[in-house]
């Protein structure tokens, strides 16, 4: 662990935890019984429009209750970060708009895109920080779309479960600093990291994952000029742009509600690239990957191409998310196409493979040359902090 230094230090890392949980708590949280679909609260039957509510034990309630199926963790360890089910408001009715159309983003502004059967959406940060989940459809496939703040990780999951449809909303509860999902249908509970029940009648129930690339505004709408957007009519007076996080991703801070000690391979915040899962899980350090731009390596016992370039802002430094220090933009792909193996070198603006000379973006699109318009395999992978990513693979090596 960090060493305490001088007094002075301390108390101004003890003074801004204290800060960060109370902004945490009340920026987050919406009125107590308000439920993101505007119907009564979480631990009532879902309203209509939702997944019909199954008679079952709430592991919202109650997440030990001896009629649920034995927890896969220590319950002990589920916190309540402050929200109420529900105090953090799920979208369940996404509204979209053109690309062309969006005059409310910067060209810096962090944007999840989620490519699902040719169909492209960007769900800005500056939305989703307020609101964490949303329960969408996308090509066909009902998904859901995830953000934590708190891990600064983000993910989507198909939603279907054998033949149910599940519609998640926030629990209010934490495990490893994490978002604990619920689902309205059974009242498990999800860590978003996890991405499978770990209380619950659902216990054991692993979500399939989604692709999400991280990326700022001005690349996304650059490849996807047709795409839709998440629309700032949520139904929720909220003040997007603004982050009620300032300053939490800054090294010096500790992780919101952690309760155990960081794994001290890495700084607790800093940022990595996880891939893989399990005995294979792969941390690749983001500084490290932006020194050379492309890092080749496997994961699962595969060839991968980690891709790294400065890109969008961060969304927890500065009270404006657009106006947050700049980060990193990440992808991870199969370096392979129609059968031939691909090398790439970091060019500047993009990559470049040194089979054909065709230029790439950061979203694995071929933008110019013999490959143009092709696509690579996306690899799903994690932007996030250490501590969240070794919280859930604890076996996890890192790539120097």
């Amino acid at each position: 662990m960090r060493g305490e230094g001088s007094a002075r230090p301390t108390v101004r890392r003890w003074a801004a935890a204290v800060a960060l949980a109370l902004t945490a708590t009340a920026c987050q949280t919406g009125p107590a019984d308000e439920r993101s679909d505007g119907g009564p609260p979480a631990t009532e039957p879902a309203a209509p429009g939702l997944g019909p509510y199954e008679n079952v034990p709430s592991a919202v309630e109650d997440p030990a209750d001896p009629e649920l199926p034995e927890p896969l963790v220590d319950v002990e360890r589920l916190m309540s970060g402050g929200p109420p089910p529900d105090g953090i408001p799920a979208l369940n009715d996404p509204v979209f708009e053109d690309v062309a159309r969006v005059d409310w983003l910067e060209g810096s502004d962090p944007v999840l895109g989620v490519s699902v059967n040719g169909e492209e959406r960007a769900y800005p940060v500056r939305i989703l920080i307020w609101h964490e989940i949303v329960n969408d459809t996308v090509g066909g496939v009902p998904v859901a779309v995830t953000y934590c703040p708190l891990c600064d990780s983000a993910l989507a999951f198909d939603r279907r479960v054998g033949d149910r449809v599940l519609d998640f909303g926030v629990s209010g509860m934490l495990y490893h600093s994490d978002l604990v999902m619920f689902d309205r249908q059974t009242h498990s509970l999800w860590p978003q990291i996890e991405g499978r029940a770990v209380a619950g009648t659902l216990t054991g129930t692993e979500l399939d994952r989604v692709s999400v690339a991280v990326v700022s505004w001005d690349r996304w709408r650059d490849s996807h000029p047709d795409g839709a957007v998440l629309s700032l009519d949520t139904g929720y007076e909220r003040d997007y742009g603004h982050n009620p996080y300032v300053g939490y991703d800054d090294p010096d801070t500790d992780p919101f509600l952690l309760d155990t000690d960081a794994d001290p391979r890495l700084p607790a915040k800093a940022r990595v690239i996880g891939i893989g899962s399990d005995d294979t899980a792969l941390a690749v350090p983001v500084d490290r990957a932006l020194e050379s731009g492309v890092v080749e390596t496997e994961a699962d016992g595969e060839p991968v191409t980690v891709w790294a370039q400065a890109g969008p802002s961060s969304a927890l430094d500065d009270a404006l998310v657009a106006e947050g220090r700049e980060i990193a933009a990440t992808g991870v792909f199969r370096p392979d196409l129609d059968g031939r193996e691909l090398t790439f070198t970091a060019d500047g603006d993009g990559f470049t493979d040194d089979q054909t000379g065709s230029r790439w973006n950061i979203l694995g699109h071929a933008v110019d040359g013999e490959l143009e318009g092709r696509r690579l395999t996306p690899v799903d992978h994690l932007d996030t902090f250490w501590f969240a990513w070794v919280g859930f693979s604890p076996e996890t090596e890192i790539l120097r």
